[in-house]
């Protein structure tokens, strides 16, 4: 972490500081917020009694399946799909939302609004009694992660000293496979229950953005945030309480500098569609395009239906929907462990190249019980 006294910094400057107690602990408080992704990843798609509520033809269809349709097409219902978009929707339009307010308000303001418009979904959500308050509570909190999704990583980077900016960054990622990890265990113990089980697992979503909101109230700003508001004097107090060090001049007149040259691009849009900047739009964006079209999210979020469809029994799938979160939270253990050691492009090769071989043994299998159009049939014991 310190390095001669001084924590190191990415240009190769040598910042006087410690990792103080105040910074772990604002750093833990705000990883939080991928707890409401994460938790809210885990869905009870799967649940008998929430298909039976609210989507009787697809409970029908899966009752009465005669072996002869499809098996890809079990779920297949354009309500069900719009249950499960509409979060993820609501949370592209409000993370355009959530720059503006994040970069004239700052991130601490960011934060709570997504705490408590999540909030309030998951409790639309817990006493849903139709489609309609289902679909406007999954749309409440894709807002919600919209702004903590958008927010929380940037002040994750902004607290954290240079040196372990990269581990303390990854604690959102965490949070997130947390979330999801709880959310696969609570799916479990509620399906256990006799009624109502899929409301209980619902409006336990509210338990991290409970956290978060609260924990948003008392967090600090951070230091570039109070600069590019003009608030100069105050930062200078928060970069020396959060470096555990009186002698933070050169990080915050780095600081200062920094901001003052981004304050200078008049037109950001424009100038980022600029031939000398080209390489880096491109990169940033085909990055996260190509890791969504993985389809990893239709896996993390399906993984019980998945299951299901694959022949496992209601509790034998929600289970092993259990097993891949565990396996999800001990790998970003992993990442955190060794990112600042190896670097991020490492990490990305690594894993492009395991979700290459993974993906491909899935797809064989899957295809060689049900074939390609899905009306293969699994063997019977």
């Amino acid at each position: 972490m310190a390095v001669g006294g001084g924590i190191a910094a990415g240009n190769g400057k040598q910042y006087e500081g410690r990792v103080t107690p105040f910074v772990v602990v604002a750093c833990l408080v705000a990883a939080t917020g991928g707890l409401i992704f994460g938790y809210d990843i885990g869905g009870v798609t799967s649940m008998d009694e929430f298909l039976e509520k609210f989507f009787p033809a697809v409970y029908a269809k899966q009752k009465n399946a005669t072996g002869h349709e499809s098996q890809y097409c079990k779920f297949e219902n354009h309500m069900l799909t719009l249950f499960t978009s509409s979060l993820y929707l609501a949370a592209l339009v409000a993370s355009f939302f959530a720059s503006a307010t994040t970069r004239k308000f700052g991130r601490k303001i960011s934060m709570t609004i997504g705490g408590v418009v999540f909030l309030i979904g998951a409790i639309l959500n817990g006493a849903a009694v139709n489609v309609a308050m289902l679909i406007i509570g999954r749309i409440l909190l894709g807002v919600g992660i919209g702004y903590a999704n958008q927010s929380v990583p940037v002040y994750l980077s902004e607290m954290a000293p240079p040196k372990l900016r990269g581990a303390l960054n990854i604690g959102f990622q965490m949070a997130t496979t947390i979330g999801i990890f709880a959310a696969n265990l609570v799916n479990y113990g509620t399906a256990q229950m006799k009624e109502n089980g899929w409301r209980v697992s619902l409006a336990l979503a509210a338990a991290p953005a409970l956290i978060m909101t609260i924990g948003a109230i008392f967090l600090p700003d951070t230091p570039n945030s109070l600069i590019e508001r003009g608030l100069k004097d105050q930062a200078k107090e928060m970069l020396q309480k959060i470096r555990g060090t009186p002698n933070v001049h050169d990080e915050f007149s780095d600081l200062v500098d920094a901001s003052a040259v981004s304050q200078q691009v008049r037109h950001p849009w424009k100038t980022i569609l600029e031939p000398k900047y080209r390489p880096q739009l491109i990169i940033t964006c085909l990055i996260p395009l190509f890791q969504q079209l993985t389809g990893i999210n239709v896996i993390m979020f399906y993984a019980p239906v998945l299951f299901k469809t694959l022949g496992f029994a209601d509790d034998a799938s929600l289970m092993s929907a259990v097993v891949t979160g565990l396996v999800n939270v001990f790998a970003t253990v992993v990442s955190i462990l060794v990112v600042d050691r190896f670097g991020r492009r490492v990490l990305f090769l690594e894993g492009g190249i395991q979700m290459i071989a993974c993906q491909i043994g899935v797809g064989v299998l899957i295809g060689s019980v049900f074939g390609v159009s899905g009306n293969g049939h699994l063997a019977k014991d």
